[in-house]
């Protein structure tokens, strides 16, 4: 680009290149949603798309799904690692171990050549599949081992110079229980990517290769120097907290997660060592999300409004134990550390960060993310169906306002599944979608109410729910108090049964379940 020094940012471009890498990441998720088939990505936009350089580094991600942020990445390098690449390619992944979250959640990379036989930037998106196989419908099973969770897919290609691998897609989609579906929504992730791979393509032909490597290093060295200025404000100390897991759905309770925040000039170090060996349910959390939970709470800290991407990530260090809840080891099951370890793991993390920054800092939020999949064969066709969805609830109150009611909170971002879209895609009748009134904490300030989700099976089904904030209420801060739990409840042939947290039936016609999800914790003591 004539005029441009590389050894000098200039500023204006560098917020042009901030906006064009994000305008493409959002691009690809417009795709993505667009030409989707399931409800969960359509409806829910349960997915995630970001741009990478050279290195597997990310350069910015569209404001989708926060659990998504710091686990990405770590699935895109070991693309990177397991590939030869080649124009027109792309890989497919899901394994936990590898950088993945939970099997539903399938990654697939794409390069881009611009120079030379090495890619010099990657696309990728993430995409939570309403089911990959495994011993439940919707793959969210009360399992024991990983095997038991759906089809681990390590990094392979899935296209190869453009061209879909028919064996690779036929041998996944006999592993599923709503092929069509599946198949559908793998088109629509790979649509995304040469959305991306064409977006990328276009900005390096208006600026050039060089200039666009620079300004993608740049965008990364600015997320640090404003990540560092956040977290320079916080004073200097050792902040700790502990909050519990309800229980692993095996009859394990209070499950401790404990974090110890060093803060020391514009460095953080978290400390996870303490927290609790992995446990023989679902819950365990691997590395990825526990990265993805820390950086999503010091990403909002940050009040700037700064790309998404690698640099984020440079003045934190985060300390596990491997064997732990969150750092668990092959082959535990982990299908809930995605969707519920990683919402403690965000209250443990800004439990300890209130006591540095009490006006900063929210009570806790409903702390689950309550899954339910509900799977079986619709009458009406005969054919296969998988639903999958999570449910929303009270936010915590902060120093300023009242929780917000009724909202998907923190490591989640998706929206509901409407009721029409719900009754059309599946046998199921919705006899209730409300407001849970009056079950945020009490305090200065309240915090939010949770949501009832009730609905009739209209074909036998086996439902499952994995869900959390059962047994231990999100707490409150500086005198607020707790925000009512959740519970969930299945009535069969007329009659109710309160079960728990964690639950995996066989249903019948007729029959009804019905989530009520937590409030979240108040904020200051009640004025009289």
């Amino acid at each position: 680009m004539k005029g441009h020094s590389q050894n000098k940012v200039n500023p204006i471009l560098l917020e042009v290149f901030k906006n064009r890498f994000s305008s493409i990441s959002e691009e690809m998720g417009v795709t993505l949603n667009r030409t989707a088939f399931s409800p969960n990505i359509k409806e829910r936009r349960d997915f995630s798309c970001a741009v990478f350089d050279a290195n597997g580094d990310m350069i910015a991600q569209a404001a989708h799904i926060p659990v998504h942020l710091g686990s990405m990445p770590l699935s895109v390098k070991s693309a990177i690692d397991a590939a030869n690449w080649q124009e027109g390619d792309m890989v497919m992944l899901n394994d936990p171990f590898k950088g993945g979250t939970h099997l539903p959640d399938i990654t697939i990379v794409a390069p881009l050549f611009a120079r030379g036989d090495k890619p010099s930037f990657y696309v990728a998106n993430r995409a939570h599949h309403a089911d990959v196989g495994g011993m439940s419908s919707g793959s969210m099973p009360l399992a024991r081992s990983i095997f038991q969770e759906g089809l681990i897919i390590p990094p392979l290609k899935i296209v190869e110079r453009g061209k879909i691998d028919r064996k690779i897609m036929g041998f996944l989609l006999n592993n599923v229980r709503t092929s069509t579906e599946r198949e559908g929504d793998f088109a629509a992730q790979i649509m995304a990517n040469i959305t991306g791979v064409r977006r990328t393509t276009q900005l390096i032909d208006k600026y050039g290769l060089d200039v666009v490597e620079f300004y993608s290093s740049a965008l990364m060295d600015y997320a640090e120097r404003m990540t560092r200025d956040t977290i320079s404000r916080i004073p200097d100390g050792l902040y700790e907290f502990e909050d519990y897991m309800d229980d692993d759905g095996f009859g394990n309770e209070r499950i401790p997660i404990h974090v110890s925040i060093e803060i020391k000039g514009d460095q953080a170090r978290l400390d996870f060592t303490k927290s609790h060996d992995q446990v023989e349910g679902s819950i365990n959390a691997v590395y990825a999300i526990t990265l993805s939970a820390v950086l999503y709470v010091f990403r909002s800290l940050v009040k700037r409004d700064i790309p998404t991407n690698a640099g984020c990530l440079r003045p934190i260090d985060v300390l596990t134990r491997k064997g732990s809840i969150v750092d668990a080891e092959f082959p535990s099951s982990v299908a809930g550390g995605n969707v519920e370890t990683s919402q403690r793991i965000v209250d443990v993390v800004l439990g300890a960060l209130s006591q540095a920054l009490p006006e900063e800092i929210p009570a806790a939020h409903q702390g689950t993310m309550n899954n339910i999949a509900i799977g079986g064969v619709d009458p009406s066709n005969g054919q296969p169906f998988a639903y999958y969805e999570t449910i929303g609830g009270g936010m915590g109150a902060t120093a300023r306002s009242d929780g917000e009611s009724a909202v998907h909170c923190h490591m989640t971002n998706t929206l509901n599944t409407p009721v029409e879209a719900l009754e059309y895609s599946y046998p199921f009748l919705v006899t209730e979608y409300s407001i849970r009134r009056g079950t945020g904490g009490r305090g200065k300030h309240r915090g939010g109410d949770g949501i009832v989700r009730e609905i009739r099976l209209l074909a036998d089904s086996e439902v499952t729910v994995l869900s959390e904030r059962r047994l231990i209420p999100p707490y409150g801060l500086f005198g607020g108090e707790p925000g009512a739990v959740g519970r969930n409840i299945v009535s069969r042939n007329g009659v109710a049964e309160k079960m728990g947290g964690k639950l995996s039936v066989a249903l019948k016609k007729g029959d009804v379940v019905r989530v009520e999800t937590p409030g979240g914790g108040g904020y200051a003591e009640p004025e009289s």
